[in-house]
């Protein structure tokens, strides 16, 4: 089946893993390097990526000679993913406490009246208000996304993932090794037997 490209959050954590696992400043040309290599990171979606953290503020940029350089510590990102949660979670339960007004206005219009102006003028700003609720939602998961504990968590995962498939790929070297000692077998006719890639290999 066909590999699954990343989302554009997945892309921001793992860019934020290059930061957060090196603790080093970069420049635009060294994480288009790193990024593919290392993280999965198509080069030329790079500079859209980063521009986006610059932009959310989790990531520090600054100007030395004719060179951008480019830099995110986790105690930084953390302190700067905080404020904006707490900001998002405020805006969110303003928006929660408006709507549940507007619907309990709407509820007491309809006792007793046929729909009025005033009532569909409430309709379109509770619309309005349930849009931005999620708008705001889709905000707050993706500041989650870029939560040093999380990107750590999905680092380590990726290790045990790593890990086991090593394993396995070990393990199907041995069985290879024994089926040619044992039966005398060629490598090609065990893989073509048991549609084994020519190329496994194991994973760096």
């Amino acid at each position: 089946s066909k590999k699954k490209g990343l989302s554009f959050e997945e892309k921001r954590a793992r860019m934020m893993e290059i930061f957060f696992e090196t603790k080093d400043v970069f420049q635009l040309k060294d994480l288009e390097k790193i990024a593919p290599k290392e993280k999965g990171i198509t080069s030329m979606s790079v500079k859209e990526i980063l521009q986006s953290l610059v932009d959310d503020g989790m990531v520090d940029t600054d100007r030395i000679g004719t060179s951008n350089y480019f830099w995110a510590f986790p105690s930084k990102a953390l302190h700067a993913r905080k404020r904006k949660l707490e900001e998002l979670e405020s805006q969110f339960a303003e928006s929660s406490q408006k709507k549940e007004a507007l619907q309990k206005s709407i509820e007491k219009s309809k006792i007793g009246r046929e729909d009025t102006a005033e009532r569909a003028a409430l309709l379109e700003e509770l619309a309005t208000l349930r849009q931005k609720k999620e708008q705001l939602k889709a905000e707050i998961d993706k500041y989650r996304e870029c939560d040093p504990d999380v990107v750590e968590e999905m680092r380590q995962t990726n290790q045990v993932a790593k890990e086991a498939a090593n394993r396995w790929t070990d393990n199907i070297f041995s069985i290879k090794s024994w089926a040619k000692r044992k039966f005398g077998f060629e490598e090609s006719r065990i893989d073509k037997g048991f549609g084994i890639p020519e190329d496994l290999d194991y994973i760096d």
